[in-house]
């Protein structure tokens, strides 16, 4: 079988790393292109995955609408000359248009509710959505739902164990607390209209969280003089070592106040629609705090971090919690091997029996 998979941000190298690794494995022939959007391109080449480069793209919104269509004319041209059976990425419109075109299908993975353009690109031209149990909206005939997270491809028992040299790495004193700060740049497409945290708020943080803990700052913007000294630097394959071993996630990504959750580590997650996923992680775990982006949820999620950092057990209840996470959904990445490798039957096996995916624990 000949797989084609489009990366279009760091988490899918970390979504399709296993996955990959499993494949050819078995004997399968897998072609990956990425984007050189952040640190994709370091990260394949940390996990040693050959891959064709497909650009940068841009931040603007008339750069946007040009790199759509180199990237969809890369993507076609790579499945001319690489006869791909089937293509996979998370939710990216490049590969589904491309398939489409070449009449190859395209398998989406999406946990993002509020990516409405890229829903309307890459839906339409898919054979099948797969998205988690918890995602809000129906998707129609082609949504199959899975009882699993999508950090869970990376971060089940299976696959990660944790490295406590990150602890040596930060220059960390024994038992010494530390709060991780994510800063995103709202440049995404589904960003757009959004906010983030002001510079007057990230000082302010900084500064009450450096009263009981250690503070570091992970950002993909330009920090501020005063804020730089607190960038954490480390390798790019060590950030689920460093959130493991946190006391808190603080931040403005959902996908790292997931990830925190696999891993033990209680977030709190600002963003001004959530997500299901981040939803589900507190209604029913307890682990994850969301909260919108006005002035005064700002305020409150602050006031909740410093009562998280302050409660001595918030730590180790998070750690059970997870553990609690990873026994009641399914090892996804086992899951989409079965999957992609009885496709289009798996669908229809699906169809008629909806808990057969609970084999894959």
């Amino acid at each position: 079988m000949k797989i084609l998979i489009d990366i279009n941000h760091p988490q899918h190298v970390h979504c399709f790393r296993f996955f990959i690794y499993i494949m050819k494995s078995k004997g399968h022939e897998v072609l990956v292109i990425s984007r050189n959007k952040e640190i994709e391109h370091s990260l394949l080449k940390t996990f040693k995955i050959p891959f064709v480069d497909r650009g940068k793209g841009s931040s603007s919104m008339t750069g946007k609408f040009f790199y759509f269509f180199k990237a969809i004319s890369i993507i076609y041209k790579q499945c001319k000359i690489f006869k791909p059976d089937i293509l996979l990425s998370f939710g990216t419109p490049y590969p589904a248009i491309a398939g489409w075109l070449l009449r190859i299908p395209h398998i989406s993975f999406n946990d993002t509710e509020d990516a409405k353009l890229h829903h309307l690109l890459t839906d339409t031209f898919s054979k099948h959505i797969v998205t988690p149990a918890c995602y809000k909206d129906d998707l129609g005939k082609k949504h199959i739902r899975i009882k699993s997270y999508f950090e869970l491809y990376y971060l089940h028992p299976h696959y990660y164990k944790a490295n406590d040299s990150i602890v040596n790495l930060l220059n960390l004193k024994d038992n010494e607390k530390y709060i991780i700060l994510r800063f995103v740049s709202w440049k995404a497409v589904h960003d757009v209209g959004h906010k983030g945290l002001t510079l007057e708020m990230k000082r302010k943080l900084v500064n009450k969280f450096s009263k009981n803990a250690r503070v570091f700052i992970t950002s993909e913007t330009k920090l501020s003089p005063d804020l730089e000294q607190f960038r954490m630097n480390i390798p790019a394959g060590s950030m689920h070592d460093a959130l493991c071993f946190a006391s808190l996630l603080f931040g403005e990504s959902a996908t790292m106040a997931s990830e925190s959750a696999m891993l033990g580590t209680p977030s709190v997650y600002l963003d001004k629609n959530g997500r299901g996923y981040t939803d589900e992680l507190q209604e029913k775990y307890n682990l994850v705090w969301n909260f919108s982006t006005t002035e005064e949820q700002q305020n409150k999620a602050l006031e909740k971090g410093i009562e998280i950092i302050l409660d001595a057990t918030s730590k180790s209840s998070a750690q059970d919690k997870s553990k609690l996470i990873k026994n009641e959904n399914i090892d996804i990445t086992a899951f989409t091997v079965w999957f992609i490798e009885n496709y289009p039957q798996s669908v229809q096996i699906l169809k008629e029996d909806p808990d057969y995916q609970y084999q894959f624990k």
